[in-house]
């Protein structure tokens, strides 16, 4: 398959062979399961403290003629504490089992879980080569939400990855017919729930990923557009390509990315 070469206005200015990773099948499956891998390595273990909900002392004995006890008092055997007492009448209250007020939990969060995910490295490969011929398909793309030009997909001119200034950047994609998709990822809302609190108040929505022979320039203007990635194609991997497990990425491929990814075989 031939794509066109576009420079940043939007001027064809020649064309491209794809390489054999583009032509992969497309296997959502597969994609899910490598991104799931992905995301478990960045789990972090926790557990709840090993007292938790055993501090209270609820000894309780029930033997026949213990001064304390609750023998032929004709309750259950719940571990108790005691609050008052009247002479040899105690008021107890129950505490340390599962089951009361206070108590521990019967099967708390353990920090020796392992939280990682494992996935042979020729379905990893697999899977990053399916979701980049995810990339060039424009109706997976379409459903993904993305709003793109009808001459999607296309390939940057490799000046493009010289560009150094942000308002550089968002006039190439003006230009290039990517108007509305800068539009839609600048929305934002504040997220519902306990999240909100723990450093993630807003939920952002994904934009276009440009994916460059090597980190420069453009990354640092590029990365200050609020849902705009910049990868160097040796670091691809299929989170990038298909955030939230969901393939079909709005992707913008330089021809030295390109070249690289022939030239080298990379995920083969």
């Amino acid at each position: 398959m031939k794509l066109a070469i576009l420079d940043q206005a939007n001027s064809k200015v020649g064309e491209i062979k794809l390489p054999l990773q583009f032509e992969e099948e497309f296997r959502p499956d597969l994609i899910q399961r490598a991104v799931l891998t992905i995301q478990s390595h960045k789990r972090q273990a926790y557990a709840a403290s090993t007292s938790a909900g055993k501090r209270a002392s609820a000894k309780l004995s029930r033997r026949r003629r213990d001064y304390r006890g609750s023998y032929g008092i004709g309750i259950s055997r719940v571990p108790r504490k005691i609050m008052t007492r009247r002479g040899t009448r105690m008021n107890w209250v129950g505490a340390f089992a599962p089951g009361t007020v206070g108590g521990r939990r019967a099967h708390p969060p353990k920090s020796e879980k392992i939280w990682w995910k494992k996935i042979n490295n020729k379905e990893k490969a697999k899977a990053i080569r399916s979701a980049i011929a995810a990339t060039i398909m424009k109706e997976v793309v379409a459903e993904r939400g993305h709003l793109m030009p009808n001459n999607y997909p296309f390939v940057l001119d490799d000046k493009f990855e010289s560009v150094s200034k942000t308002k550089d950047v968002i006039g190439s994609f003006i230009r290039l017919g990517f108007g509305d998709e800068l539009e839609r990822i600048k929305e934002k809302k504040v997220r519902a729930g306990k999240g909100k609190v723990r450093g993630r108040k807003y939920k952002k929505k994904k934009g276009p990923l440009i994916v460059v022979s090597k980190i420069g320039k453009l990354s640092r203007a590029a990365t200050n557009i609020q849902g705009i990635d910049v990868v160097d194609v040796k670091s691809l991997n299929t989170e990038l390509l298909a955030p939230g497990a969901k393939a079909g990425r709005l992707v913008l491929w330089t021809t030295a990315a390109i070249n690289i990814l022939e030239k080298e075989n990379l995920f083969k």
